[in-house]
């Protein structure tokens, strides 16, 4: 009765105050998202076999052939395997910034959606812990908010059963955007950006999935994995909701 009461009023809220498309501006009416109007949501490039099983980058043309990803091919991985949700472009790109950059915290609900219709995302999830990656605590004071901590929490939603969250680490160096460095950049700011957190307890046999918003060269999800791996964890995975 509750879920039924809180659809009805957010559905007259709908009608008072009108929706808006994150992507294109437009006003959303219609369609199982909330904040991707269904055009742009058409425009959403989700992720299907066949794929690269490290990074989760789908496979085009001569790589689906070949099986070499040049996404993740000079990455000597300390995880097991990768999966991704969309492509980072278009709609997707959009939707990952609303929430980002702009603190557009209603956009998660459409990323569980999104989640949730991925083959093979919640069977993958299912099950482990989730570890987010973490943000240095003068970004996340900047920002307000763990982008990969509620990234998690919708991957678990979507996973449900005995699958959970846990913030085994914790940035103990500040380092400035990521964006704009090659792979050998990232690596080298990155060094010793991680730490496990105060108290927190490795288990060998418990699988873990790494959890960040977007796989770009691998090599945030690749130093956090080096440290859970000294840290004792054995069976060792990361999962992204965007790639590029």
């Amino acid at each position: 009765m509750a879920t039924t009461l809180q659809e009805l009023w957010r559905d007259r809220l709908d009608v008072l105050f009108p929706r808006s498309c994150v992507h294109c501006g437009g006003v959303v009416e219609g369609g199982r998202l909330r904040h991707l109007c269904p055009e742009c949501e058409r425009l959403l490039f989700v992720v299907t076999p066949p794929h690269c099983t490290t990074c989760g980058h789908p496979y085009f043309g001569e790589t689906e052939v070949n099986r070499l990803c040049p996404h993740c091919e000079t990455l000597a991985p300390e995880f097991r395997e990768g999966k991704t949700a969309i492509l980072l472009k278009g709609s997707g790109r959009s939707l990952i910034h609303a929430l980002k950059y702009h603190r557009s915290l209603q956009v998660l609900a459409d990323i569980t959606v999104i989640m949730a219709a991925v083959p093979g995302y919640a069977d993958y999830l299912r099950g482990a812990v989730l570890v987010p990656v973490p943000l240095h605590g003068k970004k996340q004071r900047k920002r307000r908010y763990n982008q990969s901590r509620l990234l998690a929490d919708c991957a678990m939603t979507v996973a449900g059963g005995e699958t959970r969250v846990e913030e085994l680490l914790c940035r103990v160096k500040h380092t400035e955007s990521q964006t704009h460095y090659d792979r050998v950049a990232r690596q080298e700011n990155l060094k010793n950006a991680f730490a496990l957190a105060p108290g927190a307890t490795i288990t060998p046999a418990q699988r873990y999935v790494l959890v960040d918003d977007v796989f770009t060269t691998g090599s945030t999800l690749n130093a956090c994995a080096t440290v859970l791996r000294r840290g004792g964890a054995r069976n060792l995975d990361v999962v992204t909701f965007g790639h590029g």
